[in-house]
C-alpha cells in the first residue's frame, strides 16, 4: 500500500471500540498515524472508527487478544492494509476489577482474566514483534494503578495487572534497542458524561478532578514518538496523585 511508501506510521490499539482506547486511536489519528481499532465487539469497532472519520486511514477489526489465532489474524490484517506496523497499544482488557472473595474465586473466571489482561499482551507482542523490530516501534502497553494497590476482592485482575509490568520491563530487555515498551498504569479514568460525578469525586484527587481518556492518550503518543527516545521498560502512573495520597479513616 501506498502508506509504507510515505512514510505515514501505522498503530495497532486493541479494546479501541470504547473508554481509554478509543481516545488513544483518536489522539493517534490526529498525529498522523494509520489507525487499526481492533475490539472484541466488532461492531464497537465499527462505530468508533466511524465517528472518527478519515476512512483511508482507519480500519476496524474484531479480534479476541487471548486467542493467538485471532491475534495472528489482526496483525496479519493490519499489515496487508497498511503495509507496517510502527505501534502496539496494548490496551484490551476485562475491565471489572471486583469478583468473588477469593475463596470462592471459580478458576475459569481467574483464568478467564488471566489469559485477556496478561496472555494477551503476550500474545499481540508475540505477533507484532516482527513487523515492530522493521520499523525500530514501540509498544505501549495499557496497566493500572491495581498493579500497584488493591481493593478487596480484586485477586485477579490486581495480579493480572501487576504482570504486565513485569512483562513490560522484560519485554524491553528482550526487544531493545530496535524495539521500545513503555507501560502505562491508569487511575480512576470516567469515560461518561462529567455531570454524573459529584464534587466529591474530583476532590478527592489531588489534581483536583477525576481522570479523562484524554490523559492517557497523551502519554501515549509521547511514549511512542522519538520525543521518547530515551525511555523504555518503564510503568507511568497517571492517576492525578492519587497513588502517593495517604488516607486515614477518621
Amino acid at each position: 500500500m501506498g502508506d509504507k511508501e510515505n512514510g505515514m506510521k501505522v498503530a495497532l490499539v486493541t479494546g479501541a471500540g470504547r473508554g481509554i482506547g478509543y481516545g488513544i486511536a483518536k489522539k493517534l489519528l490526529s498525529e498522523g498515524y494509520a489507525v487499526v481499532l481492533a475490539d472484541i465487539d466488532g461492531a464497537s469497532a465499527d462505530t468508533a472508527a466511524a465517528g472518527l472519520g478519515a476512512p483511508e486511514r482507519l480500519l476496524s477489526l474484531q479480534a479476541d487478544v487471548s486467542d493467538e489465532q485471532s491475534v495472528l489474524s489482526m496483525v496479519e490484517r493490519s499489515v496487508a492494509r497498511f503495509g507496517r506496523l510502527d505501534l502496539l497499544v496494548n490496551n484490551a482488557a476485562l475491565a471489572g476489577a471486583h469478583a468473588a472473595p477469593v475463596h470462592e474465586l471459580p478458576l475459569e473466571q481467574w483464568s478467564r482474566v488471566i489469559a485477556t489482561n496478561l496472555t494477551g499482551v503476550f500474545l499481540c507482542a508475540k505477533h507484532a514483534v516482527p513487523h515492530l523490530k522493521k520499523s525500530r516501534g514501540s509498544i505501549v502497553n495499557i496497566s493500572s494503578t491495581h498493579a500497584l494497590q488493591s481493593e478487596a476482592d480484586t485477586e485477579a485482575y490486581s495480579a493480572s495487572k501487576g504482570g504486565v509490568v513485569a512483562l513490560t520491563h522484560a519485554l524491553a530487555m528482550s526487544l531493545g534497542p530496535e524495539v521500545r515498551v513503555n507501560c502505562v498504569s491508569p487511575g480512576w479514568i470516567y469515560n461518561g458524561a462529567e455531570s454524573e460525578l459529584s464534587q466529591a469525586d474530583h476532590a478527592q484527587h489531588p489534581v483536583g478532578r477525576v481522570g479523562r481518556a484524554d490523559d492517557i492518550a497523551e502519554l501515549v503518543a509521547y511514549l511512542a514518538s522519538s520525543r521518547a527516545g530515551f525511555i523504555t521498560g518503564q510503568n507511568f502512573v497517571v492517576d492525578g496523585g492519587m497513588t502517593r495520597k495517604m488516607i486515614y479513616a477518621d
